[in-house]
């Protein structure tokens, strides 16, 4: 399978539904400043505590929200409308941007946690539901943040996990485009400064518990922020090889010995993650690349080690459908 079709949103939209408002297990990241804090996950976060962990929760209602879009009809449709419309209200709302402003949680969900609400906001204002104006703001939040760490982050984040900042900062470049210029400004200074030198990259990965590519993240980046044109030398100069198959580690699937160890299980969301990267940068490149066809077949190559271990354990199960709709859905 190469592109989403109905039957495969169903059933995305059904795993997914399971567990938005699953409250445990739970994996809280949270400080405790005294033992007032010791709360439930469900009063620490109104809106955000199911699907095992928070980041967790803001992309699978990312994906939820965006399945029904791409597909109205489906049959969960009208049950997701039915919870999204009590829950991604202004109050609700207001508690989620609370936790935010307790003492000590000034860096809670950075990078990851932070990009994956802007694509959030950005998904529910494309419906005519309210949900979008809700979530205004945590989106503004979260991007004032973002600007005022970018400056501040000397060296960047190129870890496999969820500190790597060429992926938060490639989906909050999607969210500010007509939103905030000077968000965009901030995300193509730092690129450009961090990765802009960067040539013949050796590719050592995968790290054994990363789901995500370090060296194709940054190329999804550059894409966005350098424009066709430019990323194209940019990247000829990045993986000089890469038409050869060259690091082959980039474009061989991930091994998953383990997929109820949830650390060993981020591995498929690796596979996942590396797909959507090499049809994103595949597109960019353009098809009379030579580097295109080779990215297009990694893609998919990517897609089938993993794609049919989205349920195996509750540990891929609470989070890989939303990596899988990225590699999947090919439209806005």
């Amino acid at each position: 399978m190469t592109r989403l079709d109905r039957e495969t949103a169903s059933a995305f939209a059904a795993m997914t539904f399971g567990h938005v408002g699953r409250e445990y297990p739970n994996m809280l990241m949270h400080l405790l400043n005294g033992p007032e804090d010791v709360r439930p996950p469900s009063v620490l976060h109104p809106i955000f505590y199911g699907s095992f962990d928070w980041h967790s929760c803001v992309h699978g209602w990312w994906q939820l929200l965006r399945l029904i879009r791409r597909f109205p009809d489906l049959d969960l449709a009208p049950a997701i409308r039915a919870r999204a419309d009590p829950m991604l209200v202004p109050e609700k709302v207001a508690g989620e941007i609370a936790y935010f402003e307790r003492p000590g949680a000034a860096g809670f969900e950075r990078p990851y946690g932070w990009a994956w609400a802007l694509a959030l906001h950005d998904e529910a204002c494309r419906h005519d539901a309210g949900w979008g104006t809700a979530l205004e703001p945590l989106a503004r939040l979260l991007a004032e943040r973002c600007k005022g760490f970018l400056p501040r982050l000397t060296y960047p984040l190129r870890v496999g996990t969820h500190f790597n900042i060429a992926f938060a900062l490639t989906l909050a470049w999607d969210w500010a485009e007509h939103r905030d210029p000077a968000l965009r400004t901030a995300i193509a200074d730092a690129a450009c400064l961090w990765f802009g030198s960067d040539r013949d990259c050796q590719a050592w990965e995968p790290g054994g518990d990363e789901f995500l590519s370090p060296a194709l993240c940054e190329a999804m980046l550059m894409s966005r922020v350098l424009g066709a044109g430019a990323f194209r030398a940019w990247f000829d100069g990045f993986l000089p090889r890469a038409a050869a198959g060259e690091p082959a580690t980039l474009f061989t699937p991930a091994h998953v010995s383990d997929r109820s160890d949830g650390k060993i299980a981020h591995l498929d969301g690796l596979n996942l993650s590396r797909a959507w990267c090499w049809r994103q940068i595949a597109a960019v490149l353009g098809p009379v690349h030579s580097v295109a066809p080779r990215a297009e077949a990694a893609a998919a190559t990517h897609l089938a080690a993993s794609l049919p271990h989205l349920g195996d354990d509750y540990m891929g199960e609470h989070w890989l459908a939303t990596f899988a709709l990225l590699a999947l859905d090919r439209a806005d």
